[in-house]
């Protein structure tokens, strides 16, 4: 937990005490409802809170979320279409059909080794599969690490359930965005009971070497730590040797405390159909399954249907799709290098550029002087932890005239700032 978090943990604390276990008083006397402490104290979206400033601005462009501007495939739309046509509108299995597990088994064995239907859990969304994951093996009390930056879903889950966690923060210079591996494996100690990564990592791009996470996975067998790797972002990777990044899937057996989490949202274009997987040790499908229960039941059936499709016929589109972004990457590293102050690195992965603006010390006040004055909408840094302040997030999931826009925008921007100064 950051000095900052823990300020706020205190001042809720404090706020409790004098307020009871009933809340604040209002002006007659009476009880105010509070939601629990751990609640209160989970940082708000920043990206939201600049978004919000743009409502009403004309003409935003937007490239604050982490989405193409592309719809999602006709081929995954027809699916979808059909299926609710055949009336596939029911209840189905807590951990999914058996056609989506079935695809997604095949799917994640021809990437990254043998992995059987009953290692896999189909969830409503991503997201969802990381909160499932947490609930699976985390409790109150508990110890957890996380390397950051780092999307802030992954950091405030555990501490919904009551957890703590220690960051590790990744490290900027000539090379972009590194990992110190000896601070992060002294950071596993035998009273940790989960590591969160997310590679390819938002917002920097980082990615995780196999050496690494080799390193990594023997210090969590030899604590018996359990390893949640967020893989999302998995097949939005620009190295020359693989169509997918390095996955602990590739090293790990299906038995071991590994958890890998991904989506069908960014390989293809589905981030408004919320629909994710989980592929972990057949041992604790059965609980995993009471989890999903209570939670949401199950993924709705014409959604998982359109999933079989993505699965099965959708290796094209996605190739389709890193080469795009491969692209779009290469053309905005290089537009905004030629802004002078921009300090910027093309990442590995992902569809995010993390760069640095001169005077980004504040990163919300500067993302939301930007939608205001420029209608240009950036993700500030500090939305991803302490460890991004003074950079902002740039999703380059789009054309390049609309780049071009932005960064005309952006360009002005600082030209007006400079000559303020």
């Amino acid at each position: 937990m950051s000095e900052s978090e823990g300020a706020v943990v205190s001042e809720l604390g404090a706020l409790a005490t004098q307020a009871g276990t009933g809340g604040a008083e209002s002006a007659s006397g009476a009880r105010l409802p509070n939601a629990r402490d751990a609640v209160r104290a989970l940082r708000p979206s920043q990206i939201r809170e600049v978004a919000n400033a743009g409502f009403g601005v004309p003409d935003v462009l937007p490239f604050w979320f982490g989405e193409s501007n592309q719809v999602t495939p006709q081929f995954i739309r027809d699916a979808a279409s059909q299926a609710l046509a055949d009336g596939a509108t029911f209840y189905t299995h807590n951990l999914g059909i058996a056609p989506l597990r079935e695809a997604l088994a095949d799917y994640v064995s021809r990437l990254h080794g043998v992995t059987r239907p009953q290692e896999i859990a189909v969830t409503s969304a991503g997201v969802n599969a990381l909160m499932l994951a947490a609930q699976l093996v985390v409790g109150a009390g508990d110890r957890v690490v996380a390397v950051t930056p780092l999307w802030p879903n992954l950091v405030e889950i555990p501490k919904i359930l009551g957890a703590t966690v220690e960051t590790v923060s990744l490290t900027y210079g000539d090379e972009g965005w590194v990992l110190d591996l000896d601070r992060l494996l002294a950071a596993l100690t035998p009273d940790t009971r989960m590591l969160m990564i997310n590679s390819p990592n938002n917002p920097t791009g980082w990615v995780m070497t196999r050496e690494q996470q080799r390193a990594v996975l023997d210090r969590c067998r030899q604590h018996g730590i359990w390893l949640i790797a967020d893989e999302v972002y998995e097949r939005l990777y620009y190295g020359s040797d693989a169509t997918v990044a390095p996955s602990f899937l590739d090293l790990a057996t299906r038995d071991e405390c590994v958890i890998a989490v991904n989506s069908f949202s960014k390989a293809w274009l589905m981030t408004g159909w919320r629909l994710g997987w989980i592929v972990a040790p057949e041992g604790v499908m059965e609980d995993l399954g009471k989890l999903v229960e209570y939670n949401t039941s199950c993924a709705p059936s014409f959604v998982q249907l359109a999933g079989v499709a993505a699965v099965r016929d959708g290796e094209p589109f996605t190739q389709s799709v890193v080469a795009d972004l491969r692209a779009s990457r290469d053309y905005l590293v290089t537009a905004l290098q030629r802004i002078p102050g921009v300090d910027v690195r093309a990442p590995l992965g992902s569809m995010y550029l993390f760069f640095k603006l001169p005077g980004t010390d504040r990163s919300l006040e500067l993302c939301k002087t930007l939608v205001r004055t420029s209608g240009l909408g950036l993700a500030p840094g500090s939305a991803f932890g302490p460890e991004g302040e003074g950079f902002v997030r740039w999703c380059y999931a789009c054309d390049t005239a609309r780049l071009d826009a932005g960064v005309a925008r952006l360009r002005e921007f600082m030209e007006a700032r400079a000559g303020s100064s």
